[in-house]
């Protein structure tokens, strides 16, 4: 991995778990000493930031952390709908025996990880964020089209900012959740597999408004 590739996934690594804040001006020089590294990689990796929507440009205004709102959220939701549940389709008619055994080894890990926040662990935030990306990644990883999986990573990643914002679980309702989309998608039922996902998206979608709300996260408009 570049010098440059190495940045570009610190500082959106940042933005997305919250290190950097929604709306925070992005000082090159302070950039510079927090991560070490030269004013032309950081001002590559800011605009290349700003291409995915992390980061905003305002013409001579220099760099800021995109904001939040509420009408972002639901656009990100939505389009993390529109976008997983067509490769799902893609998925599940041509995922092999190999996409089987990784689709369960993928949702045996977040398993482990929901029982220990069930039990009232709460450190692993990253490992438990990252197995649930690993599981949704999982159930459309043979969709065959890397310009679908890539558009899917970003979205996921801006849907993901938001969660670390309220820093909330769902318990037991988003594991059966994430359970009945594994068996729907084992037995290769393509409506059924999309119906949960896009229920559970929703779902989560409204406690992250709630949790917004009550944490008053939401700006005023």
């Amino acid at each position: 991995m570049t010098v440059g590739s190495t940045i570009y996934q610190t500082i959106k690594h940042d933005i997305i778990f919250g290190a950097l804040k929604p709306g925070e001006k992005l000082k090159l020089d302070m950039l510079k000493k927090r991560y070490d590294a030269s004013l032309s990689t950081l001002r590559e990796t800011l605009n290349r930031l700003a291409s995915e929507g992390f980061v905003d440009a305002p013409e001579q205004r220099g760099f800021y952390v995109h904001p939040i709102s509420v009408d972002d959220l639901r656009e990100i939701a939505n389009l993390r709908v529109l976008l997983e549940c067509h490769a799902l389709d893609l998925s599940l008619q041509k995922g092999d025996t190999e996409w089987e055994g990784n689709l369960v080894a993928a949702h045996h890990k977040l398993y482990r990880m929901e029982q220990e926040r069930l039990a009232g662990n709460q450190t692993k935030t990253e490992d438990w964020k990252r197995y649930d990306w690993e599981f949704h990644f999982a159930m459309i990883a043979a969709c065959d089209s890397k310009n679908l999986l890539d558009l899917h990573a970003t979205i996921f990643d801006k849907y993901l900012r938001y969660q670390m914002l309220v820093l909330t679980y769902r318990g037991e309702v988003a594991m059966r959740e994430h359970k009945a989309m594994l068996d729907s998608a084992l037995s290769r039922d393509a409506e059924l597999t999309k119906k949960l996902l896009a229920q559970h998206v929703e779902n989560g979608l409204i406690h992250c408004l709630e949790a917004m709300d009550e944490q008053e996260l939401i700006p005023q408009r």
